[in-house]
């Protein structure tokens, strides 16, 4: 019954306004030649069966037009994490001479609208939970409606709802701080810079100069100080507590949005429809460890920025705080929404500025994201490189030359993460030793 229903409504112009079914004129029609025939050929049988139907049509257009019912659609938050469930409840605004209401919306944790579901009139409020297995964005929430009078005679609708939209966040997962760039361009932050300031840990003890605070005096130096000349106290004699400045890091992730490759070899070339990622694909988990190493590096007060390497007109400028975190994880939505092959990737000098750490996210596929980050080091700008191509690749199925050109991808891969050795650059793979490199790679810069 739900499937003939929701192909009616597919078939069927939006419409305000109560109005007869095609079933009313079958009835009118089918009643008077039953009752016609049976009084030609003096059957009893045929006017009985033809009248029921003639009196029901004629009581549905007796009978007074309901006002118009309608369904509020609630409000639900524009962006939600990922494992967030999210409650709708619909309010039905019908007359009593509503029986039957037809809704097509979501139901339960699928995402998406749903089946055709039935209602009767006297049904006021519907109550759904929306749940989100993947994060993207797209239409979660549309709800379709038609209101039928009694014997599906008179209905009202159908009438297409309005489209709700959700952005579903990528998730975050906690990771250590990792290694830091070699001058840190701020002045604050959690993080020992070279030059002086005001931070807690102890620099230099130097004689006091024209300028300095009082309060940075140390006076136990200066008293040694003028005890050794003879017990005479000199401004020459005060000597000065010298600090460290707190610094931030500037971190910039730089996303490969150029290609999304999965395990499956033979799926590379498939087009992809919906948002256009993989799940589980090389652009997923790259957002996923976008997501991450932006929440670890903003935890500690540095400053995170995003370059889209496809597309470099939707980077985002370096920033601190948690509402940095946010506008990250939006922008990678709509990253990977617009992400599509480009012929070079892309890296302005101004977006990967000196002093900054550059991570380089890519599964590493052409020459070119070699190039690249190659070019970046020659400007003196410290680079992390993570692979993230996918592992074990499966060759395809039914290929005699599967096997084959699963060896020379993997030959060629090799050997383009051997030249960013060549040029000093660490290689990462995502996982779960990625913690691990961090913190080795951490402890390595600080000494």
């Amino acid at each position: 019954m739900s499937n003939r229903v929701l192909k009616w409504m597919r078939t069927q112009r939006d419409t305000g306004r109560w109005r007869n079914t095609d079933a009313m004129y079958r009835a009118v029609v089918v009643g008077v030649g039953l009752i016609v025939a049976g009084v030609l050929v003096h059957q009893l049988a045929l006017v009985l069966f033809g009248a029921p139907l003639l009196i029901s049509a004629l009581l549905a257009m007796a009978r007074p037009q309901p006002g118009e019912p309608d369904v509020r659609q609630p409000k639900l938050p524009r962006a939600l994490e990922q494992a967030q469930l999210a409650e709708a409840v619909f309010e039905i605004d019908a007359d009593p001479g509503v029986e039957l209401v037809a809704l097509r919306a979501p139901h339960g944790k699928v995402r998406g609208v749903g089946p055709v579901h039935l209602l009767p009139g006297t049904v006021k409020n519907v109550r759904t939970t929306l749940g989100y297995g993947g994060w993207g964005e797209g239409v979660d929430l549309r709800l379709d409606r038609l209101f039928a009078g009694p014997d599906a005679l008179r209905v009202f609708g159908p009438i297409v709802g309005t489209e709700g939209r959700r952005t579903i966040l990528p998730p975050v997962k906690l990771l250590p701080a990792g290694p830091l760039p070699p001058r840190p361009s701020g002045l604050v932050g959690v993080h020992r810079s070279p030059r002086p300031g005001d931070s807690t840990e102890l620099r230099d003890i130097r004689a006091f100069q024209p300028g300095d605070r009082l309060r940075r005096v140390d006076w136990r130096v200066s008293l040694r100080a003028s005890a050794s000349a003879g017990g005479v106290m000199s401004p020459s004699m005060l000597h000065v507590r010298e600090r460290h400045a707190d610094a931030d890091a500037s971190l910039v992730l730089a996303i490969d949005t150029r290609v999304d490759v999965g395990a499956e070899l033979a799926e590379w070339s498939t087009a992809l429809v919906g948002n256009g990622v993989r799940v589980g694909g090389s652009l997923d988990t790259s957002v996923q460890a976008a997501c991450s190493l932006a929440a670890s590096y903003l935890r500690q007060g540095d400053r995170v920025g995003l370059v889209d390497l496809g597309r470099p007109q939707l980077s985002l400028a370096p920033g601190t705080g948690p509402r940095q975190l946010l506008k990250l994880r939006h922008q990678l939505v709509i990253c990977a929404r617009s992400a599509g092959w480009a012929p070079r990737p892309v890296l302005r000098p101004r977006q990967a500025p000196t002093g900054s750490l550059v991570m380089v996210l890519s599964p590493f596929l052409d020459d070119a994201m070699v190039e690249l980050t190659a070019t970046v080091v020659r400007r003196g700008i410290r680079v992390l490189a993570m692979d993230l191509l996918p592992d074990p690749l499966v060759p395809a199925a039914g290929d005699p030359w599967g096997e084959a050109v699963l060896k020379v991808l993997r030959a060629e891969h090799t050997v383009r993460l051997e030249t960013l050795r060549e040029h000093g650059i660490p290689v990462l793979r995502w996982g779960d030793e990625v913690s691990a490199t961090l913190r080795v790679l951490a402890r390595g810069r600080r000494r």
